[in-house]
């Protein structure tokens, strides 16, 4: 099924619209929007939202739109999750990143890294907690959740022109909500998974080969490259993953294997994989209650200790 639409990631989860028109807003006293964190493009700024109580330093949130990598905005709705921190005690920081129609990878974890960068330089300033700082994402932003989590010391994967080179870009804990991590895998995984109407991705339309400005079967040096697990170390912080197994755009397989790879090197004790059995691409099951109450259970033990 090769529409535009498909792509929108949380298109089955959330409505793609900007939370300035959403009454969730309304009752953030404490932020700052539209902060540049960078000068390389008009697309790296980020909105900072602190709880309305308390003097912090807040542990922080740093929220990575989706959108198949060349489209979304930190202001999307998928943001919603995330802000239910506001309540918990954490600080949320949405990023922008500049998207696959202005530049190919690594531009997006360029960006991602300069922004973790900059949220520590200017941590006291906007009372956050530069040694508590988690990553959660969906999709293609929980991809480069993951990427982030697992790159830490990367060089090739960071440009300290961007700003701040003295500080650090790796984070203490990753959500991972239904990224992609081996793109040459994703058809072959998603027809033994028998979903319908499953995405082809080894196309050069697809959203990978223009994250990558290649067919990707033509560019596996590249395809290994924007994949987390070639990274994997035992210094990668905690992960927290979860996938539908319906899912039609990202087999559930990407996930699972992360997971495994993960759990071989930093212990299982520091990995959760689950798998939502009637999930697609989102779904209902990754907003409920229950899911939200784990994935701040997962966040208080690594960043509230």
């Amino acid at each position: 099924m090769q529409n535009r639409a498909s792509f929108l990631i949380f298109g089955i989860f959330f409505s793609i619209s900007v939370l300035a028109q959403n009454p969730i807003t309304d009752t953030i006293q404490r932020n700052w929007l539209d902060v540049p964190y960078a000068k390389a493009s008009r697309a790296q700024k980020l909105d900072i939202y602190l709880p309305n109580d308390g003097n912090g330093p807040f542990p922080v949130i740093v929220s990575i739109h989706g959108g198949a990598f060349k489209e979304g905005d930190k202001a999307d709705n998928q943001l919603i999750p995330m802000l239910e921190g506001l309540k918990r005690g954490y600080a949320v920081v949405s990023v922008n990143y500049r998207l696959s129609p202005e530049a190919i990878f690594p531009a997006q974890i360029y960006d991602v890294k300069a922004a973790v960068r900059w949220i520590k330089a200017n941590a006291r300033h906007y009372k956050l907690n530069p040694e508590k700082i988690a990553a959660w994402g969906g999709s293609a932003g929980g991809h480069l959740a993951a990427l982030l989590g697992t790159s830490g010391g990367v060089q090739e994967l960071e440009d300290l022109t961007m700003g701040n080179p003295a500080k650090s870009s790796r984070i203490q804990a990753v959500v991972d909500w239904f990224g992609p991590t081996d793109f040459l895998k994703m058809d072959e995984q998603l027809k033994e998974s028998k979903v319908k109407d499953p995405q082809v991705h080894s196309i050069p339309a697809s959203p990978e080969s223009e994250l990558i400005g290649k067919n990707l079967e033509d560019a596996p040096d590249l395809v290994r490259k924007v994949n987390p697990e070639t990274y994997i170390t035992v210094y990668d912080p905690p992960f927290f993953i979860q996938h539908g197994k319906l899912d039609h755009l990202v087999p559930y397989q990407q996930s699972a294997n992360l997971a495994s790879k993960l759990e071989s090197v930093i212990g299982e004790e520091k990995v959760t994989f689950e798998l939502l059995e009637n999930d697609d691409h989102g779904g209902p099951g990754f907003t409920t209650e229950e899911n939200i109450n784990k994935v701040f259970a997962f966040l208080d033990k690594y960043l509230k200790k």
